[in-house]
């Protein structure tokens, strides 16, 4: 780890970041070596502590901090899940070995992570959850099936929760463990959506192992972890939360794109002045600029949702202003990552039914590979309309995964806000005694 001593920031990150950047970005360099020197400054992850790889930011100075290297036309810090939930997980709840064994390889992209949660029987009701793992020395042979795991057939290594012991209650019997995910015994099958992409995969564990070293939070304390990493979740994907998932370049040993040119994954071929965008969760800004372009905005009703969509996105923004108030002066605002959740869903599908409001008939064709993009945007002579359709498609996936908004209710209504929990086994029943899912 470089000396962290002299990563004190100033009055304004974005302007330091900057200065860092126009000293250090290199297009030339590849995307391993870049990543390095990105990670090791502290920029990668500048809401980390100071003393693992960050600089001790809030979040919202963390998204500021993300938008200026992409503005600056630098590639962004690696994406996926290793910076989004693996990292902040073992942050708190990784011992001082496992924070160095593992943090600095997510930082510099080194290695990538998948989450290996849940099953085809455990998705909502997640500690139902029936993978096994049984203690053979100091190893854990692992044996069940994983569903929904983004990046699987990337990944070097899983967040892993598997019971341990079924004659707990089910949330005790749970255990947290970090996976290698190329060894024999664990096959991934990409499931294909009807985007007709594949970001989602089965994972099929049979006699796979892990150490008994590879323990995040204790043996037995899974479900507590697990929780950390979908309370990380769930602030990412929620609304305004931003994410480290923006690079276009791929982290980990699998995804070959470590010794590329890291100039070749930004838009303007590693000149100053990048930026870019997508409409895949469309701004009311980029909307608004289609609604320009298709001679919509004069449309009453697209304007009304253009404001909704601009409004929400505020709403967002000031959440996140609240949270980090109160984190300053050692408070939180219990639910508020569930209730970001649930403005995400809202966020999406309004984004959704405008876009397609706005593209009209045009919203009925949708291409699936990189050639049929080019064949539709030639026939069209409209290049935004394959983000339009492909937010469509996917919108119906955000309301389900990272907790359902029926979960994200339930947490609320009965965590937050005190109502009655719904009648069920008592929560000190064994596992094996309880009623199975599926």
């Amino acid at each position: 780890m470089t000396d962290t001593a002299d990563r004190a920031t100033t009055d304004d990150p974005v302007e330091e970041v900057k200065s860092w950047l126009a000293e250090n970005w290199d297009p030339d360099l590849t995307v391993g070596e870049w990543w390095e020197r990105l990670g090791e400054s502290g920029w990668a992850v500048p809401t980390w502590p100071v003393e693992w790889y960050g600089k001790g930011l809030s979040r919202a100075e963390g998204v500021r901090v993300q938008q200026a290297i992409i503005d600056f036309g630098a590639l962004p810090a690696p994406g996926g899940l290793g910076l989004m939930l693996a990292g902040p997980t073992i942050i708190v709840h990784g011992t001082e070995e496992q924070k160095k064994r593992y943090l600095r390889d997510i930082v510099t992209g080194k290695k990538a992570w998948c989450q290996l949660f849940s099953e085809p029987g455990a998705g909502s009701d997640l500690a139902g959850l029936n993978t096994r793992a049984v203690k053979d020395g100091d190893e854990w042979v692992v044996n069940g099936q994983k569903v929904w795991t983004s990046g699987g057939h990337v990944a070097d290594l899983g967040m892993l929760i598997a019971r341990t012991d079924p004659d707990k209650p089910k949330h005790a019997g749970i255990t947290y463990f970090a996976i290698d995910m190329k060894q024999p015994g664990i096959e991934v099958v990409p499931l294909r959506e009807m985007t007709g992409r594949a970001l989602f995969n089965e994972v099929f564990l049979t006699d796979a192992r892990v150490p008994d070293d590879a323990i995040i939070g204790g043996r037995g304390n899974g479900w507590r972890v697990a929780n950390t990493t979908l309370m990380f979740e769930r602030a990412s994907l929620g609304a305004g939360g931003g994410t480290a998932a923006a690079s276009m370049a791929s982290p980990g040993t699998i995804a070959g794109d470590l010794d590329k040119r890291a100039g070749d994954f930004v838009a303007t071929g590693g000149r100053r002045g990048g930026g870019g965008g997508t409409l895949f969760g469309a701004s009311a800004k980029a909307l608004t600029a289609l609604a320009k372009r298709n001679g919509k905005i004069a449309d009453p009703t697209v304007r009304q949702k253009l404001m909704k969509l601009h409004t929400l996105g505020e709403v967002a923004k000031f959440n996140n202003m609240r949270l980090k108030a109160a984190a300053a002066v050692g408070k939180d605002i219990p639910g508020l990552p569930n209730i970001a959740k649930l403005l995400m869903s809202d966020t999406v599908r309004l984004s959704r039914d405008l876009g397609l409001e706005i593209t009209g008939a045009y919203g009925t064709l949708h291409a699936y590979d990189g050639e049929s993009r080019k064949q539709l945007d030639e026939a069209t002579g409209m290049p935004e309309l394959a983000g339009v359709t492909e937010m469509a498609l996917f919108a119906q996936a955000p309301p389900i995964y990272g907790g359902t908004d029926q979960i994200q209710r339930n947490i609320i209504g009965e965590r937050v806000l005190g109502l009655p929990k719904e009648p069920g086994p008592d929560k000190n029943t064994p596992f094996k005694d309880l009623p199975k899912n599926g």
